[in-house]
């Protein structure tokens, strides 16, 4: 009969052949990263793949000193460790002892690198931005003088604005080469006179997106004394440039929208700027008339020679009332004349002695009204109308009183 071994002497034995093997105890392995998880304890459990297979892989924490990232879904990496078996489970897994980010990873790695460093400087930061002027006439580019980015840029430009001048620096955006054109392309255009700048290009991976990744390129932005839009590759793709540049656009045709405004928009807004100026201008001047004829008239009022009119009115209509209170006055002094010469007439001397009567005195001047005064042989004057008379009293004769 045929022995039988027991599942754990079985998993020993495959172990102890893992372990025998040189190879599998000192291996490189590269692939994908999937189902990566950070345990508690510090270990990390992962699985490797390709196109062709995946494999278990743990990194223990005493191992994770020499991890300078952090582990992500999808990372392309490089495993060193061995390869041995989990007796308890019976499966075998990649045991790592150092990882590494492979080819794009490792341009990844030095992208997160250089983006933290960069952002310590400050290089990020919005007080550092630049506004886009909202009516550039001329626009620098920095991009291949061929390409879909350029041809993007010119016809998005044109229909938006045919008066805007494009001014083009034919710069190597990619390969070597490509970092001392772009920052070239940058310094030149900034000389120009250009009111923005447009740096960029179409799409691509990563390494072909790598000169827009380099410090050189990330400070002549950061440094150019000119507004720079970042227009680098599609509207996923995100370089350093991007973060440096005072405004960033998904693509080179979202870049030539911002940079260059629309004409037609701009003339029908000018319009209704216009409409607007001249209905706020005539309503002004109807107000400023309003107050300027409000301000005549008191003014008008206020003036001197109003002022003397009034008051020449106001003698003219004292003197007219005094002249009417005048000949009130005479009217009624001549109506009261006339009566007092009725009255004085009824009593005058004249017309008593008209009537037969005569005045008496006696020789000292005095005038006799009762027959007590008068003496007998008493001399009198008679006075009348006509003239007067010498008589002599020869008798008096008392009456009696009624």
């Amino acid at each position: 009969m045929a022995s039988v071994y027991t599942v754990g002497k079985i998993n020993a034995y495959i172990k102890n052949m893992f372990t025998q093997d040189f190879m599998l105890q000192n291996v490189w392995v590269k692939g994908e990263v999937s189902n990566c998880k950070y345990h508690t304890s510090g270990h990390i459990y992962f699985t490797l793949k390709d196109a062709s297979g995946v494999i278990a892989c743990v990194m223990f924490a005493g191992n994770r000193k020499g991890l300078t990232f952090t582990m992500k879904e999808g990372q392309k990496i490089k495993v060193h460790g061995s390869v041995n078996v989990y007796e308890r489970d019976g499966k075998y897994q990649l045991y790592a002892k150092e990882i590494e980010l492979d080819g794009a990873g490792e341009l990844y790695q030095k992208f997160e690198e250089l983006k933290t460093a960069l952002e310590e400087m400050g290089m990020f930061d919005k007080q550092y931005k630049q506004p886009i002027p909202q009516f550039a006439m001329r626009v620098g580019v920095v991009t291949a003088s061929t390409g879909a980015a350029i041809q993007d840029i010119i016809n998005i430009s044109h229909r938006r604005n045919p008066y805007v001048q494009l001014i083009l620096y034919p710069a190597l955006v990619q390969g070597e080469g490509a970092v001392p054109s772009i920052v070239n392309g940058i310094h030149c255009l900034a000389q120009q006179n250009v009111d923005v700048i447009i740096v960029g290009r179409g799409g691509g991976s990563i390494e072909d997106l790598w000169a827009f990744n380099e410090e050189l390129v990330a400070r002549a932005i950061f440094e150019c004394p000119i507004p720079i839009i970042s227009a680098v590759g599609h509207e996923t793709d995100v370089t350093i440039a991007d973060f440096v540049a005072d405004m960033r656009a998904p693509t080179p045709s979202a870049a030539a929208e911002m940079a260059v405004f629309e004409y037609n928009l701009f003339a029908q807004r000018l319009s209704e700027y216009q409409y607007s100026l001249l209905l706020h201008m005539n309503r002004r001047l109807h107000m400023s008339r309003s107050k300027l004829e409000n301000i005549s008239l008191r003014l008008k009022h206020q003036s001197p020679r109003h002022k003397l009119l009034q008051k020449k009115q106001y003698v003219s209509n004292m003197q007219e009332k005094l002249q009417e209170q005048i000949h009130g006055k005479v009217q009624s002094t001549r109506h009261k004349l006339a009566l007092y010469v009725q009255r004085l007439e009824g009593v005058s001397p004249l017309k008593r002695l008209s009537g037969g009567f005569a005045y008496v005195n006696n020789q000292e001047g005095q005038s006799i009204h009762s027959i007590a005064q008068i003496e007998a042989d008493e001399e009198l004057t008679l006075t009348f109308r006509d003239g007067q008379a010498k008589t002599k009293v020869t008798e008096r004769k008392p009456t009696k009183a009624r």
